[in-house]
């Protein structure tokens, strides 16, 4: 039990070794940790302690259905960090619910309303239209960052509760990983939730998005990897693809924006800032529409992903806590709670729990940020 508890939280045996320094012989079965050390272990482990107790491993299963692959195999087991994760936005949701029933709220008919027969351009069209996601406007964004940050308003003002961030909660001890999932989309007409791995490039961010809002048209609940290429695995999972690809980058417009001639580095990130998407998006399009053969589309990609992924752990940080933490929770949930508790429907404490907050001061000064007169 000890040491699944620690592969199950993706830790290394040496890191683990110098907090406990018996950890090897706790594992050979030669000492047994006091109950103290067991406790500690545990939350290092980011286990329930009663799991030590169990005759063997629990299975721990996905809650939502699982889409992500590896070179069409599927993932292996989920880390604690996205299961708590998931486990957070299903209260989060389950509360929403019941905030919509008991004020009327009207349902999200969006919600379902495509299927798999629907044509792609006709599906990015109806997203486009009930988020009223302009491309000249976001053209007109001096950075990823602006682009991502109106494009998340425009969901929430469209009905969709979008959260983003890149830990469990407030805790940055906590990070969650790219490369295990980029987003997951939870389907209800009443609270439609998309989760955005805030932890990936905001270039990236903005193809989960627009995948994630393309789960909700389908009315389908899943956990996904995005990837802006991907043509195999789940027909769900490819028809998502190319209305997220659609959405960001229409391919009519895209045609009219290629200069003949223009050496592909600088077109690449001529694009990526007229559309404000990432390069891998461009180049996607780039071969969609012919201006690239499929051997030149893969060479630039390869180079591409390479080039992202050292950009990416060179990592970056900061900004102001309260407007993240409204990012993080979704505005549209956060003024929701805030309104609830401050009627005296929702207790303090719970509110409190959901946003992973724990002092007051805190929970008023978020309320004040988001125009509550605390």
């Amino acid at each position: 039990m000890l040491r699944w508890a620690r592969q199950r939280a993706r830790l290394d045996a040496a890191v683990l070794t110098t907090r406990f320094p018996k950890l090897v012989e706790w594992e050979r079965e030669e000492r047994q940790p006091t109950l103290k050390q067991l406790e500690n272990y545990a939350h290092a482990t980011m286990t329930p302690v009663g799991f030590f107790f169990l005759p063997q491993p629990p299975e721990e299963r996905l809650p939502i259905p699982d889409f992500r692959t590896l070179g069409d195999q599927a993932l292996g087991h989920p880390s604690p960090n996205l299961l708590d994760t998931i486990y957070l936005c299903q209260q989060r949701q389950s509360w929403y619910r019941d905030h919509a029933l008991a004020h009327g709220l009207p349902v999200a008919d969006f919600v379902g309303s495509a299927n798999l027969q629907t044509p792609v351009e006709e599906a990015a069209a109806a997203i486009r239209q009930r988020l009223g996601f302009n491309l000249d406007d976001r053209r007109d964004c001096r950075t990823w960052e602006d682009a991502l940050r109106q494009f998340i308003a425009q969901a929430d003002t469209a009905g969709v509760m979008a959260m983003c961030s890149g830990v469990v909660l407030n805790n940055n001890h906590r990070k969650l990983d790219p490369d295990e999932f980029r987003g997951f989309a939870m389907a209800d007409p009443l609270a439609p939730l998309v989760f955005i791995n805030g932890a990936d490039s905001k270039a990236a961010q903005m193809f989960t998005l627009a995948h994630e809002l393309a789960h909700l048209w389908l009315g389908q609940t899943a956990l996904s990897n995005a990837e802006a290429v991907a043509e195999s695995g789940e027909d769900v999972e490819r028809w998502c693809n190319r209305v997220a690809a659609e959405l960001l980058v229409p391919a009519e417009l895209m045609r009219a924006e290629i200069h003949a001639g223009e050496p592909l580095e600088d077109a690449k990130r001529r694009l990526a800032r007229r559309f404000k998407v990432s390069t891998l998006v461009i180049l996607r399009r780039m071969a969609d529409v012919g201006a690239l053969s499929r051997q030149e589309f893969w060479e630039a990609y390869r180079m591409e992903v390479v080039r992202l992924e050292e950009i990416r752990r060179a990592g970056g940080g900061g900004g102001n806590f309260y407007l993240s933490q409204a990012a993080r929770v979704s505005k549209r949930f956060a003024r929701a709670l805030f309104e609830s508790t401050l009627e005296g429907r929702t207790l303090y404490r719970d509110a409190m729990k959901m946003l992973g907050i724990s002092k007051v001061g805190t929970f008023n000064e978020l309320g004040r940020s988001l125009s509550f007169p605390i």
